[in-house]
């Protein structure tokens, strides 16, 4: 599947299984260099994930810092 088809939950189980994998130090050199890049692609994925995300809390918060209560806004 394309990264970019990943969900965030989806991208980040592959990156963790990356992870596993190489510390164990059993991927011969080839594969593991394969396995660092689709790594480096799938942290920067979920990071834009994580931007975008970050970006509609924005918006849905007007951009205050925190959320008040529907009596402080009337």
């Amino acid at each position: 599947m394309k990264i970019e088809e990943l969900s965030f939950e989806e991208a980040m189980k592959e990156l963790d299984t990356i992870v596993l994998e190489m510390e164990r130090g059993e991927t011969p050199l080839d594969a593991s260099l394969k396995q660092f890049e689709r790594g480096v692609a799938l942290a920067r994925h979920t990071q834009k994930l994580l931007q975008e995300a970050e970006q509609k809390v924005q918006i849905l918060t007007n951009g205050q810092d925190s959320l008040s209560d529907f009596s402080e806004q009337s």
